[in-house]
């Protein structure tokens, strides 16, 4: 899957997409990959306050249990209600229909372009 240049990206291999003043945020395609099929996703509530770097939810795969990441300080404004009832869209369009949480960000976050996350992944 090709990465979209279009996104910005964490070291811990979320994405994020501002739209004004809201930001979608979701895991890259080489995380869904590294977890395995996704089985359940423990996302932030509505109205959290969340901060960069911090352990947010949980998505959990066949394989293991991995903490999901704030990739910025903010506010969770929406979840994706879709990936919950069905957790493998992570895994079949993680940057699309299985996009996690909107929020709205309060921080400046230190993020990746597509150029850069590759090169991250590359030496991963």
């Amino acid at each position: 899957m090709s990465l979209p240049t279009d996104l910005m990206y964490t070291s811990d291999h979320e994405w994020i997409a501002s739209e004004g003043d809201l930001s979608t945020v979701g895991v890259t395609a080489h995380a869904a990959d590294a977890l395995g099929d996704v089985v359940y996703l423990d996302l932030p509530a509505v109205g959290a306050t969340i901060k960069a770097g911090d352990a947010c939810g949980e998505i959990e795969s066949t394989k293991s249990v991995s903490d999901l990441f704030a990739p910025a300080d903010g506010e969770v404004v929406d979840i994706n209600e879709a990936a919950v009832a069905e957790p493998g869209l992570v895994n079949t369009d993680p940057f699309g229909a299985g996009w996690l949480f909107r929020m709205r960000i309060t921080g400046t976050p230190d993020l990746l372009d597509a150029t850069a996350y590759a090169a991250f992944t590359a030496g991963a």
